[in-house]
C-alpha cells in the first residue's frame, strides 16, 4: 500500500502522480485489459481523496488507456489489431520527425544522457532485470522527443505515451533492440538529420513487421482481476 509520503510530491499535482503510476502499471502489464479500476479502492491505496483519483482516471480515459463499460464501471482498455496498426502509423510518422529534429538540436549533454540510458538498459539486461531494461529503452525514446524540442510534437506524442510503451514491452529480443538503439543514437549524434530519420523509419518498420499477431498471449498477467 502507498503511504502519504509516497504520494507527497512538490514537483507536480497529485492527479499527475496518480495518472503516471496507473499508466505505468498498465503498460508494464500489472493491469491486464479488462481490469476494473475503482475510485474508492484507489483512493484508499494512494491514501488520497477521490478527487485526484477521478482527475487521473479522466486523463487516462482521454489517452484511451481506460474506458467506461456499462455495468462494470471503469476498466483497462485493450487494443484491437487495427488499433495496433493505427498506432504504428502514428508512431512511425512522429518518431521519424523527432529523430530528425534531435539530430539537428542535440547538445553534448543530450547525447551523454541518451548514451547513459543505453548503458542502463544493457546493465539491467545483464542482471536479468528485464522490466528495468524495458523502462530504460522506453526512456530512450522519450528523451529523443525531449531533445527534438518541439512543443507541438511533444503535445501530439504525450497522449500516446502509455500505448507506445505498451508496444515496446512486446519486444522479445532485447539485446537486438539495444543494438538498434545504439545505431539510432549514432545517427542522431552524427548530426545528419536525413540519416537519423532513415534509421528511425527502419527501426520502427522492423518492429512493426515483427509485432506478434497474437499479442494478447504475451500480455503479463501479474495482477489479473475478475
Amino acid at each position: 500500500m502507498l503511504t502519504a509520503e509516497d504520494t507527497n510530491t512538490t514537483d507536480r499535482p497529485l492527479r499527475e502522480f496518480v495518472r503516471d503510476t496507473l499508466r505505468t502499471r498498465i503498460f508494464e502489464g500489472h493491469y491486464a485489459p479488462g481490469t476494473r479500476l475503482v475510485e474508492r479502492d484507489l483512493a484508499a491505496e494512494f491514501n488520497v481523496s477521490r478527487l485526484p483519483i477521478r482527475e487521473a482516471l479522466r486523463m487516462l480515459r482521454q489517452e484511451g488507456l481506460i474506458r467506461d463499460r456499462s455495468g462494470r464501471g471503469t476498466e483497462v482498455s485493450g487494443l484491437s489489431p487495427k488499433d495496433v496498426e493505427d498506432l504504428f502509423d502514428v508512431r512511425q510518422s512522429l518518431e521519424v520527425l523527432a529523430c530528425r529534429l534531435a539530430a539537428k538540436r542535440a547538445t553534448p549533454e543530450d547525447l551523454q544522457h541518451l548514451e547513459g540510458l543505453l548503458d542502463q538498459a544493457e546493465h539491467f539486461l545483464a542482471k536479468g532485470s528485464v522490466l528495468e531494461a524495458h523502462r530504460a529503452n522506453s526512456e530512450f525514446h522519450d528523451a529523443i522527443t525531449g531533445i527534438a524540442n518541439n512543443d507541438f510534437l511533444r503535445s501530439a506524442l504525450e497522449p500516446l505515451q502509455g500505448r507506445m510503451h505498451w508496444l515496446f514491452r512486446h519486444v522479445s529480443d532485447l539485446p537486438e533492440l539495444i543494438r538498434e538503439h545504439r545505431e539510432l543514437y549514432a545517427a542522431i549524434a552524427s548530426g545528419d538529420a536525413d540519416r537519423a530519420a532513415a534509421q528511425s523509419a527502419s527501426h520502427v518498420g522492423k518492429y512493426r513487421d515483427q509485432f506478434p499477431e497474437d499479442y494478447s498471449a504475451t500480455e503479463p498477467q501479474l495482477r489479473k482481476k475478475p
